[in-house]
């Protein structure tokens, strides 16, 4: 009996000394609790902005010449190399003049004889000229004799009409380049018949600096930008035409372009609209029918409000929303409108003001209404 009392005050002692433990140990974890969390803030503060839009594009040629022959006959030559440059007026193939050249033996020798003819009767009506004042010809010999020489007179000029015709249909036997350009396969050899205006051409031509680049862009984004502009919202080019760069291959174009226009009208079918770009290409790295990425440059906005993507956060149904630190530093949510991604921050149309404080880190840690601390380095980055 002595010893089962003796145990009790023991076993009461040690109750009492691991209550007492287990008070000190969750004293410590209370103090975390009700410590404030920190958090990495950003004060908005507007900004200078430039805007582009990226859109795809396709490569077109500046001139495109489809060469076809001006005169019938056997190719004799091909006097260019397919691939290569070549300038205008230079001669790219020779075509059997012998016919032409005999046209033209004749159109001079038909030249000559009307001339003689018209000599005749100028002497002729002269002379009745002078006879009919002195009444020793008729008035009808003298009517015959004029009309005569105005006949013959029209007979000299259409003469010479054929002449310089059969002149230039020789001069077309040598088929020349229209414009400067890179020069394709030839369609035909020598030794093939060729007739005028067919519908094949012989060659193709095609000038490649500068080269044309078309672009397009949705109507709705259009529409917007337009109506941003006359809002006074985005300022916009003061110096023309608008600068275009562009990637090709995921790699950035070292030229620049300048937007020429845009088309009047929208595809039925994509309800895009075009809009034409000019680039220089001096090294002939763009050919035709290449896609490529073009960033078009819509403009300025002087008041523009970026947040760092991190800090944007979207709720269940995808609206995008950003944690605010007021005065207090109690945390508030804030609904935004977001328009596009610049980098890696957003351009937010609507929700936030200059001088909000917008938390960038942390986010996992907090919640609306609840009491925060801003982070050393954070407050020093807002001085």
């Amino acid at each position: 009996m002595k010893k089962r009392f003796q145990i009790a005050p023991l076993f009461a002692a040690g109750i009492l000394a691991t209550t007492v433990l287990s008070g000190c140990g969750d004293q410590p974890q209370q103090g975390q609790q009700q410590r404030a969390p920190q958090v990495d803030v950003i004060t908005v503060q507007p900004e200078s902005l430039e805007l582009s839009t990226e859109l795809p594009g396709r490569t077109a040629a500046f001139r495109v010449a489809e060469v076809r022959p001006q005169v019938s006959g056997v190719l004799l030559e091909r006097t260019f190399e397919e691939g290569t440059y070549v300038e205008k007026g230079q001669q790219l193939y020779q075509i059997d003049p012998a016919i032409y050249q005999a046209e033209l033996a004749s159109a001079e020798a038909e030249v000559q004889r009307a001339r003689a003819v018209l000599r005749s009767s100028e002497l002729r009506y002269n002379r009745f000229k002078e006879l009919l004042q002195e009444n020793a010809v008729s008035q009808d010999e003298f009517d015959s004799a004029e009309a005569t020489y105005f006949q013959n007179k029209a007979a000299v000029a259409l003469a010479e009409a054929q002449l310089k015709n059969a002149r230039i249909n020789l001069e077309y036997t040598k088929v020349n380049a229209p414009i400067n350009g890179i020069i394709g396969r030839s369609n035909f050899t020598e030794g093939a018949l060729v007739t005028a205006s067919q519908q094949e051409p012989l060659v193709t031509i095609n000038q490649l600096d500068p080269i044309y680049v078309d672009i397009s862009q949705s109507s709705k984004q259009f529409m917007q930008l337009q109506a941003d502009i006359q809002s006074g919202r985005i300022e916009a080019n003061e110096s023309g035409n608008a600068p275009v760069r562009l990637k090709l291959n995921g790699l950035d174009f070292n030229q620049q372009g300048e937007l020429l226009f845009s088309e009047v009208s929208v595809e039925e079918d994509t309800g895009a609209i075009l809009l034409r770009a000019v680039f220089p290409n001096p090294d002939n790295t763009l050919y035709p029918g290449m896609f490529v990425r073009a960033a078009v440059s819509e403009g300025t906005i002087n008041t523009a409000l970026l947040l760092p993507q991190k800090a944007v956060t979207r709720d269940p149904r995808g609206r995008p929303y950003v944690m605010i630190v007021n005065d207090d530093n109690k945390v508030e949510q804030r609904m935004i409108t977001t328009e596009r991604a610049i980098g890696s921050d957003w351009l937010v149309k609507d929700g936030v003001k200059e001088g909000d404080t917008v938390i960038t880190s942390g986010l996992q840690k907090v919640r609306p209404g609840a009491t925060v601390q801003i982070s050393n380095s954070a407050s020093n980055e807002q001085q």
